[in-house]
């Protein structure tokens, strides 16, 4: 018996793991924010869960290392 495995492959499963990943990427973010004891308010955290770009993402995170505040994070954006 033959299974049909063609949705892990779909667009539609693509953008699942996209999803995923980004909500994941958004979570590292908050995290180690909060493990430094920098402050995120809500419009901040908005924007962090909000973003589905990968690039700006690891961007982010490598940003939250270094960053007195939250907002820095965002850079010249």
């Amino acid at each position: 018996m033959a299974v049909d495995l063609s949705f892990y492959t779909s667009p539609l499963s693509e953008e699942i793991r996209a999803q995923g990943e980004a909500r994941r990427a958004a979570e590292d973010v908050l995290t180690v924010l909060e493990q430094r004891g920098i402050l995120v308010p809500e419009a901040v955290r908005e924007r962090i869960t909000g973003c589905t770009d990968p690039h700006v993402m690891s961007d982010w995170f490598r940003r939250t290392l270094t960053v007195a505040t939250a907002e820095e994070i965002f850079g010249d954006e």
